[in-house]
Order: C-alpha cells, then sequence, then structure tokens
C-alpha cells in the first residue's frame, strides 16, 4: 500500500510521487503519514518535508500552506516548496537578505507585508539548512 504525494504551489507542481511514508512540517510540529492514515487537515509551518520510498528519503522544504490526507492521497498546497536538489544556495542567501533588510523598515510596512517577509526568512533559514546538513 501506498500514499500519492501532490505539493502544488501557486507557481507549479513542484511534486507529484506515490511515497511510502511522508513527515510533514506542521505548524505544531512534524505529522508522520502512513498509508490508511485517518482524514487530516492541518497548517503546513516552514521546514523540512521527508517523502520516503523503499530505502530512499527524497528531502523538499516547504513555507506556509495547508495540508490535506484523505484515504491514500495528501495533498499540499504551499505558498512555496522547494525540492532539495533545486536549492540554490546564493539565491536562498540574497533572497532572505532582501527579506531581513526590508524588515528593518517595519514601521513602514502593511502588515501583509510584514507577515510575507517574516515567512521568506522561516522559508530561507529552512531551505539552508536542508542544504547545508544533506550536502
Amino acid at each position: 500500500m501506498a500514499l500519492t504525494l501532490e505539493i502544488v504551489t501557486p507557481e507549479a507542481r513542484v511534486y507529484s510521487e506515490t511515497v511510502d511514508t511522508v513527515v510533514i512540517p506542521s505548524v505544531e510540529g512534524e505529522i508522520g503519514i502512513l498509508p490508511g492514515h485517518i482524514p487530516l487537515i492541518t497548517q503546513v509551518g516552514a521546514g523540512e518535508l521527508r517523502a520516503t520510498k523503499g530505502n530512499t528519503t527524497q528531502l523538499l522544504v516547504v513555507g506556509g500552506g495547508f495540508a490535506q490526507v484523505s484515504g491514500d492521497k495528501v495533498s499540499i498546497l504551499a505558498d512555496r516548496a522547494l525540492q532539495e536538489d533545486k536549492i540554490d544556495e546564493n539565491a536562498v542567501v540574497a533572497a532572505m537578505k532582501r527579506a531581513e533588510d526590508a524588515l528593518k523598515q517595519k514601521e513602514n510596512l502593511p502588515a501583509a507585508e510584514i507577515e510575507r517577509l517574516e515567512a521568506l526568512v522561516r522559508f530561507s533559514a529552512a531551505a539552508l539548512s536542508v542544504r547545508k546538513r544533506h550536502h
């Protein structure tokens, strides 16, 4: 028995595979999903997502969004998502610095922009963590 894992962002379908298990970073901690899991909807936090198939674990970094588990399908609608091998460390560092610099002027920014920039910083930190830990 297997799970179908699909990760979609506003820009693209980032991942669509059949896997044995998936560990999702929720805002309340990691959630492990096995085939036959009870139906679930949860808010996804910025962090490392692990999808295991056989003896291989694929790493992705996700940031913000929601996950739905229904039957043997796991659907993740994320604000941002990258597969580990697509993480460009220089681009992530540059984006993180731009967001941090913009946040220094937060008294001049609308609340929604502050929230977006803070989410980008959290996602960037998670991406750098995944990249450095596994390379």
